[in-house]
């Protein structure tokens, strides 16, 4: 026995043993004394000795054998269909898959009872400060609690609330940034308290009976020409403000980061109903761009046959206006014609009469002149008797007799006899010839050769 108690001893020292159980002790106490506080995270942590304490930093914190439940600082509740593209579970981070709520598409009704298949998703954000975040977690405990019992049926009646102040055919008729601006007013506002209206409303077309084909289009009307409508509308306080049903998770100082409606799908005959509006309207597009197409046809037909008459209008104008510009020309070329022939005959007619004028002077002056001269020449005459005259031609005749006798041809031979007178071509005989001549030619000018005194 001593030597198996020996044995044991040299192969299990017993300060070994002792080391190893406080080891053992420690890595225990550490465990269970110690966590780690993740990023995004706030921790609710409860010790041994019934204390409580609100964790929000990073790192290894002590708590003394107690318990801590871990909040996001964000929770998300999300309806979307789980064969979405967009299906990745959200907030799943250190296996805290509490910390969101993925649900379904919800049914939602419409004001005009037109239900449809919601999609939407709401972030909240948890409150940092001890004493809220403390009220929180002694209300709800965990952050499933939470989700589970306040922020998804918030979420669930809100959206049905909000669909109720809309019908589907204003959501699809460009009301959709409504409904969704209007959805996230009231998930971090509170759900508008509303009422419920029926209206009767008088048709504006008066419908008419065309059982009379006499009346012609003044037929007698029929039918009450109302209808029936529902309106909602918000229930207001004294001070004109709308009045709402508070969210109960802002008592917590929970407040609403963000809330999206992604997607809507209405059912099946709205659907139809809604392609059959849209073939109507396309129709009535394309009817009303036809009507467009014709009246710009009609309008281009219209300016097309004015401007063939604008431009034979126009033409005939030019031809007018050519036509009119000639004649124009003709008559004043023929009253310049007229004015030149008429111009000409006054200067020729001044003409002649300063010609006729100018000859009647020259007449006057040619007869003035020789009655000048002849009354010269008659004084002259009667003074001299015309001596300078006499003598000029006496001398004009002796020369041409004088030139006459000296190219005479004379006879180198000439037979004559010296009894009873001159000898036949003798200078003396034609001395006498020339004599006989000269008296001629005096006779013929009948002028006196004697000079008479005064």
């Amino acid at each position: 026995m001593t030597d198996s108690s020996n044995s044991f001893s040299e192969k299990f020292p017993i300060k070994s043993i002792i080391g190893g159980v406080l080891f053992a002790i420690l890595a225990y106490v550490f465990s269970n004394s110690f966590f780690y506080a993740e990023p995004g995270y706030i921790y609710h942590v409860r010790t041994v000795m019934g204390t409580e304490a609100v964790v929000t930093d990073v790192g290894y914190k002590f708590y003394p054998f107690g318990r801590y439940n871990a909040w996001k600082r964000a929770m998300t509740v999300q309806a979307i269909q789980k064969n979405s593209y967009d299906s990745t579970q959200a907030e799943n981070d250190s296996d805290e898959s509490d910390a969101s709520a993925n649900l379904p598409p919800l049914n939602i009704m419409f004001l005009d009872q037109v239900d449809a298949y919601a999609e939407a998703t709401v972030r909240f954000s948890i409150p940092a400060d001890e004493e809220s975040f403390l009220k929180i977690a002694r209300e709800y405990r965990t952050p499933n609690n939470l989700l589970r019992t306040a922020l998804m049926p918030t979420f669930k009646e809100t959206l049905q609330a909000n669909a109720s102040l809309m019908s589907a055919e204003e959501y699809y008729s460009g009301g959709r940034t409504e409904f969704n601006s209007e959805f996230e007013n009231q998930m971090g506002q509170g759900i508008y308290l509303v009422k419920r209206e029926e209206i009767i409303v008088q048709s504006k077309k008066n419908a008419t009976s065309s059982a009379n084909a006499a009346l012609g289009i003044d037929q007698d009307k029929y039918g009450d020409e109302t209808k029936t409508i529902f309106v909602v509308r918000k229930v207001k306080d004294e001070d004109g403000f709308p009045r709402r049903k508070i969210q109960k998770f802002t008592n917590f100082g929970i407040t609403v980061v963000s809330a999206l409606v992604t997607e809507m799908k209405p059912n099946n005959k709205f659907v139809e109903r809604m392609q059959l509006k849209q073939k109507a309207s396309a129709d009535r597009a394309i009817a009303r761009e036809q009507r467009v197409q014709e009246e710009e046809q009609r309008l281009l037909a219209i300016a097309r046959g004015e401007r063939e008459v604008a431009e034979r209008q126009a033409q005939a104008k030019v031809e007018q206006i050519q036509k009119t510009t000639e004649a124009q020309t003709d008559k004043q070329l023929a009253i310049t014609g007229a004015e030149k022939v008429k111009a000409q005959a006054l200067i020729s007619k001044d003409t002649a009469a300063i010609n006729l004028e100018k000859a009647r002077i020259e007449a006057e002056t040619k007869r003035t002149l020789a009655d000048a001269e002849a009354y010269q020449k008659k004084i002259i005459l009667k003074a001299d008797n015309a001596l300078a005259q006499k003598l000029e031609a006496e001398v004009e005749i002796q020369k041409l007799w004088a030139g006459a006798f000296a190219q005479r041809k004379v006879p180198t031979t000439v037979f004559g006899s010296d009894s009873g007178g001159t000898p036949t071509g003798s200078d003396s005989e034609a001395k006498a010839f020339m004599q006989i001549l000269t008296l001629d030619a005096a006779k013929r000018l009948s002028y006196d050769r004697k000079i008479t005194k005064q």
